[in-house]
């Protein structure tokens, strides 16, 4: 387990969080969960309802789409970003491919961060359309 002030700087050095306040950082560092998968672990999958985001730490998962890869996610990349924001059916399945470490941080909180910080809106934004681009 990362101590909290350890969550807070992993959270500055990430583009989306970098402009949030030191104690609006540690609100979330004391609310968000950190877990822990082995390889080859569904983290999502495809068709389930999700109401949260994970963050990358440490390790990677690729992304699969109808059992294709689509892209592969390592350090401080953001994914469920989408059913966070629209608690829908997932569009992915999320597969660890080595021991790795996520930040989860459920849709309460990302939608009280983008009240108080236009700038984690922009950044989900800009995540979103980038998707869009790469899908292309």
């Amino acid at each position: 387990m990362l101590l909290t002030i350890e969550k807070i700087i992993i959270l500055k050095s990430i583009k989306l969080f970098s402009e949030i306040n030191e104690e609006d950082l540690f609100n979330l560092a004391t609310s968000l969960q950190e877990v822990e998968y082995e390889s080859e672990v569904e983290v999502i999958i495809q068709g389930d309802l999700g109401t949260s985001m994970y963050i990358v730490i440490s390790g990677e998962v690729d992304v699969q789409i109808d059992g294709k890869k689509i892209a592969t996610l390592g350090e401080k990349e953001v994914f469920g970003e989408l059913s966070a924001l629209d608690p829908e059916p997932r569009a992915a399945t999320v597969v660890t491919t080595q021991t790795t470490l996520l930040f989860k941080i459920d849709n309460t909180i990302l939608y009280y961060l983008i009240a108080e910080y236009p700038a984690v809106a922009k950044g989900i934004i800009r995540i979103l359309c980038e998707r869009i681009r790469n899908s292309n």
